[in-house]
């Protein structure tokens, strides 16, 4: 595992606050590069960082959880997340 990602935290948000994003914090660019799940419409998104964002620390934003890069890969398996129809799978709930 790259040495960055095992310090990065991953959190999911939910939509309703993804105007309070200071994106200069995260490693997103902006709300055109975060990943939203496939709900519809969407109702959740996913940011990362290094350093917790401001954003975070005075509780502007709460996070619905945290997580680490091996947890985040397992979540984003989900089909909230991905569509099996895309990559030619077929789904099967743990």
């Amino acid at each position: 595992m790259n040495l960055r990602k095992a310090f990065t935290t991953y959190a999911i948000i939910n939509i309703e606050d993804l105007d309070k994003v200071d994106f200069s914090q995260v490693g997103e660019t902006s709300r055109d590069t975060i990943r939203k799940n496939l709900l519809g419409p969407p109702t959740q998104f996913i940011l990362k960082w290094d350093t917790e964002p401001t954003f975070i620390t005075n509780g502007t934003i709460v996070p619905d959880n945290t997580y680490t890069h091996k947890e985040c890969l397992e979540l984003m398996t989900g089909e909230d997340w991905t569509d099996p129809d895309a990559l030619g799978i077929e789904y099967t709930p743990l």
